[in-house]
């Protein structure tokens, strides 16, 4: 399907690299087609275009085409609120795999940036027409390209973990070992070895939890999972992580840079924590394979 069809209606061109972002945000509309996202069908109404248009402004390789192929960047929904205290960021980054990154409203008015969207001054500046921004927090390596440009534009400090310090040598605020740690009022910081070794969840208000990707919600198997098949450092370490999380780490939403997010009452989502433990436990090291994703 080349770029010259978008004349005649949506697509995916070829530089998809399945990441999975359009299709989390344009259920139905986009789904995965020989290893890639390919769009299933047009758009019925405004509200499935305006869903398609929300997975083009996020799409890390700009491969979801519009008919005519040119993005209007008045139908650009972002950042995105996901509730009164989340919005999603949208313009994911190539240089962070394409990562999903979030912007988190605390009650004085300020904001934290957990991982970034793609660098761009109006982007920047979108984010701080919501109230400053005091902490810019990575949750590992792979998502740290972006971190020092977006805390210098702020103003912010840059956080992450002194396993990955390597990625961020630059951060202003260095976390250490495996002990929670407290970055504001109501957010901790929670070292979680195993994707990488400085892999962090960021819990706020015992509500939402920022998992980088340490786990997800797979619309595959319809619960949480880890991505074993890149899984980098040590999946028997990011078992013991999920072993010490179970049964004291509340929340109810997950927010993950890769896969799917989910809110669920706190209850059911402490027992699959519980249950995604047991059976990470059960994993034995694996070559890295990107295909084998359950998303």
């Amino acid at each position: 399907m080349g770029t010259e069809q978008a004349e005649h209606g949506w697509l995916v061109d070829g530089r998809c690299t399945n990441c999975d972002v359009a299709r989390q945000l344009a259920p139905g509309l986009i789904g995965e087609v020989g290893g890639r996202s390919a769009v299933l069908r047009q758009p019925r109404d405004a509200t499935e275009t305006g869903l398609l248009y929300t997975a083009a402004h996020a799409c890390p390789t700009r491969s979801v085409r519009p008919p005519g192929g040119r993005l209007d960047a008045a139908q650009d929904p972002f950042p995105l609120a996901l509730d009164d205290t989340v919005r999603l960021c949208g313009h994911n980054s190539p240089h962070t795999a394409g990562a999903n990154s979030y912007l988190l409203h605390r009650p004085d008015g300020t904001s934290l940036m957990v991982d970034t969207p793609r660098w761009s001054p109006a982007l920047a500046a979108r984010h701080e027409a919501l109230g400053p921004v005091t902490d810019v927090l990575l949750t590992h390596r792979d998502h740290a390209a972006h971190g020092r440009r977006y805390a210098d534009r702020f103003g912010a400090r840059l956080w992450i973990h002194e396993g990955d310090l390597d990625a961020a040598p630059d951060a202003d605020r260095v976390l250490r070992g495996t002990e929670p740690a407290e970055i504001t009022d109501g957010v901790l910081a929670l070292p979680f070895p195993g994707h990488t070794r400085g892999s962090v969840l960021y819990l706020a208000d015992e509500r939402y939890c920022f998992t980088g990707d340490s786990f997800y919600w797979s619309r595959t198997t319809a619960d949480l999972e880890v991505a074993e098949s890149v899984t980098w450092y040590s999946v028997q370490e990011l078992a013991a992580s999920l072993t010490r999380a179970a049964g004291r780490l509340r929340f109810e939403w997950l927010l993950p840079g890769h896969g799917d997010r989910r809110h669920l009452p706190e209850d059911e989502m402490a027992s699959r924590l519980r249950h995604l433990a047991a059976r990470t436990r059960e994993l034995r090291p694996r070559p890295v394979d990107f295909t084998a994703v359950r998303w």
